[in-house]
């Protein structure tokens, strides 16, 4: 119970984490400074660590790591965009 706590705890900040950098790209509507390079290897690492979640049935990886996913793909989609 505790451990999943914690899990969840970390997951919300490390997900949050990208929430500024996709307001700031949606608001400006500009992604010339995102590396595109950083945001593929990211989200090849999340999608890694969620099929890792799913494997020892792990909540919090599960669900954090959709959610950053979706946001990392957000970005990526972003930056294609607005070149």
């Amino acid at each position: 119970m505790y451990i999943d706590a914690i899990g969840f705890i970390a997951a919300i900040l490390t997900t949050a984490a990208f929430l500024p950098q996709v307001y700031k790209i949606w608001k400006l509507k500009s992604a010339k400074d995102v590396s595109m390079t950083m945001y593929l290897v990211m989200l090849s690492g999340v999608c890694l660590w969620g099929v890792y979640g799913l494997i020892i049935k792990s909540p919090p990886i599960i669900v954090a790591n959709i959610v950053t996913a979706l946001l990392l793909i957000l970005v990526i989609y972003f930056k294609i965009k607005y070149k």
